[in-house]
């Protein structure tokens, strides 16, 4: 079973997918160091979770 997510970190996520989609892919350093950079989100719990559920919105894309 997986983790329940709350909607603002789907909904940050999802938005910077459509926006950026060549940027990100499905290593999650990568994706942390992105939205890093493109957002203002300053705790990195919370950076890690949006880049955690980008890494596996990504995994899902490619199946």
């Amino acid at each position: 079973m997986g983790k329940i997510r709350p909607t603002y970190i789907k909904r940050v996520a999802l938005e910077l997918v459509k926006k950026y989609p060549k940027a990100f892919n499905d290593d999650f350093e990568h994706n942390k160091l992105l939205v890093e950079k493109l957002t203002d989100v300053y705790s990195p719990a919370m950076r890690n979770r949006i880049a955690g559920y980008v890494t596996r919105y990504w995994q899902q894309l490619e199946q």
